[in-house]
């Protein structure tokens, strides 16, 4: 009984998260224009998402930006990490406390302030000033995911790398870096969806003339938002299930290789 119990309120949570993506999804192939009121199956909303500008342009700022921020973020939190590798443990926990404080804050309070900033140097918001901002947002979420590996890391394997005749940087490349390869694809990952799905810093930094699909997706809520949206988002969501695909297959043929090692070395 218990068992059945515990089975139908995973099946409950599960049916809260993805009931209103099936919504969403079932949306973006009704022929109607209004929710709620389904007139049959088509895919005009996708085609027509091809042909409308605005939307596309979004989705490209939104991809542009989140590739960017994500590989200067996941950059300068490696570099960081490292830096703080070396410092003694007080300086350690100093800095880590002081890299913490942006995911405490408020968003509108980062963006407020991000606006202000740039104004104060005289920038003109719009596409470079939301690059800053979601580097700035994103350089915490970067550091959580990659410093624990860095302080974890055995410095043997570099060394030996050094007194193997390797230069520093082939040692870095080798050695480090293999061994950092999680925590950084995992950062540039968490930082992307962080960029993607950020609207309150975009929205103080983006000026006039530039939309992501965030601030895009609010400008529609006046007048209604298009079923192209729900074409795009269907699109996005299913990008998602093959890329985690993928990992999870990987994952598995890497563990089924590693247990084939492990047992040809035992024999």
């Amino acid at each position: 009984m218990r068992e059945q119990i515990k089975k139908f309120y995973l099946g409950l949570v599960v049916l809260f998260m993805y009931a209103p993506i099936a919504v969403l999804i079932a949306q973006s192939f009704n022929a109607s224009r209004y929710r709620g009121q389904w007139t049959g199956f088509t895919f005009q909303w996708y085609a027509a998402l091809i042909e409308n500008e605005d939307i596309m342009n979004a989705f490209l700022n939104t991809l542009s930006i989140g590739v960017l921020s994500a590989a200067v973020a996941t950059l300068l939190a490696l570099v960081t990490a490292l830096g703080m590798r070396r410092m003694g443990s007080q300086g350690r926990i100093f800095f880590r406390g002081l890299a913490n404080v942006p995911l405490l804050n408020a968003d509108i309070v980062t963006g407020i302030s991000l606006m202000l900033l740039f104004l104060g140097f005289g920038l003109r918001l719009g596409y470079d000033t939301i690059l800053m901002a979601h580097v700035v947002i994103n350089l915490p979420y970067a550091m959580l995911c990659i410093l624990p590996q860095v302080l974890l890391m055995d410095r043997v394997c570099y060394e030996a790398a050094l007194d193997l005749g390797a230069t520093p940087a082939q040692a870095f490349y080798r050695v480090i870096l293999p061994e950092l390869k999680p925590g950084i694809m995992a950062a540039f990952l968490l930082s992307f969806a962080m960029s993607a799905d950020d609207f309150i810093v975009t929205y103080f930094t983006k000026g006039a003339g530039i939309e992501t699909l965030t601030t895009e997706i609010y400008a529609e809520l006046k007048l209604g938002i298009h079923p192209e949206m729900y074409a795009l988002s269907t699109l996005f969501f299913g990008a998602v299930v093959v890329l985690v695909s993928l990992l999870l297959f990987n994952y598995r043929v890497i563990r089924r290789y590693r247990k084939a090692e492990k047992r040809g070395a035992d024999e």
